[in-house]
């Protein structure tokens, strides 16, 4: 598995995470060493994560809260709006581009880091300035419903 953050202004270091991943693990190899130094370079940041069981477990609230890291609600079973997710998609995609098959599974995490950091990030930006459309679209498919 592969993490990473992005913001208008910038991303996070990209993190491989090998196996299983729990909260602990989200805590001590995540949440600790890239999200809270990540989000105290943007002054007002709302981290946005899905509901994942490692996200959502009490030791990550509880770790959160201590940090005082304002956390996006994320409501069960809601269309995934996360810019992030499109990101992911434009690094699968760039990686699909390549025609020589990766050895191994580090020449693969080479590959995905390099794609992740030459990302241009006006590419990222558009991202979050078309997320007031998406959101408008959507509503507007279900009929004005903003429950799910």
């Amino acid at each position: 598995m592969v993490w990473g953050a992005i913001s208008y202004h910038g991303r996070s270091n990209s993190i491989r995470i090998e196996g299983n991943l729990n909260s602990n693990r989200y805590v001590r190899e995540v949440l600790q060493p890239e999200v809270v130094p990540f989000l105290q370079g943007i002054p007002g940041a709302i981290f946005q994560q899905d509901n994942a069981r490692p996200h959502v477990a009490r030791t990550v609230r509880d770790f959160c809260s201590a940090q005082r890291m304002q956390l996006l609600p994320w409501p069960a079973y809601s269309p995934d709006m996360s810019p992030i997710e499109h990101v992911w998609d434009m690094v699968g995609r760039r990686l699909a581009r390549d025609p020589r098959p990766a050895v191994s599974k580090d020449e693969l995490w080479l590959r995905i880091q390099a794609i992740w950091n030459s990302l241009p990030q006006a590419d990222i930006q558009h991202l979050f300035d078309s997320m007031p459309r998406r959101i408008a679209a959507l509503i507007a498919a279900h009929g004005g419903c903003t429950k799910y």
